[in-house]
């Protein structure tokens, strides 16, 4: 359950326990400009840098693709993992063409509310494609990123 602050008044005191209810904001955030037009099976497309958890607070987790392009019927699997490859799977979006036998492309994107870690930790974001070659397009305009931002305590 959330741990709001109250309502604060003229004069009172602001205690280090309303502060530490504060959302601390962005904890990492990392780019990824050049596109990957080898998509098969998952593999990793942006690793954050590491920082500090503290297990009695939220963090939100945010893995976005501007463009994903693959042939009909092809679904994307978009992953937020801790650590990398291997480690624990926080959230799975996927993106499904229902047009039918055409050419597509679209946006991914996968978010995940986590709680319950702590020390030094880092998010990973992957893609698959279900079937041929999917493409992950970026530019310097139009890039993919990792987010983790801290949202409050617990």
């Amino acid at each position: 359950m959330p741990n709001p602050n109250t309502n604060f008044s003229n004069g009172a005191v602001l205690t280090a326990a309303q502060q530490n209810r504060f959302p601390r904001g962005v904890m990492t955030l990392t780019y990824q400009t050049n596109s990957d037009a080898t998509i098969t099976a998952e593999e990793v497309q942006i690793t954050g840098p590491s920082f500090t958890a503290i297990s009695n607070r939220y963090y939100r987790v945010t893995y976005y693709e501007p463009y994903l392009s693959a042939n009909a019927s092809t679904i994307f699997t978009v992953r937020i993992r801790l650590g990398n490859i291997a480690g624990g799977i926080w959230q799975t979006n996927n993106v499904i063409n229902t047009i039918g036998n055409v050419f597509f492309g679209t946006s991914g994107i996968s978010q995940a509310l986590v709680s319950g870690i702590s020390g030094t930790q880092n998010f990973v974001g992957t893609l698959a494609a279900s079937s041929g070659t999917g493409n992950a397009s970026r530019s310097g305009t139009q890039y993919g990123f990792l987010l983790v931002e801290d949202i409050g305590p617990t």
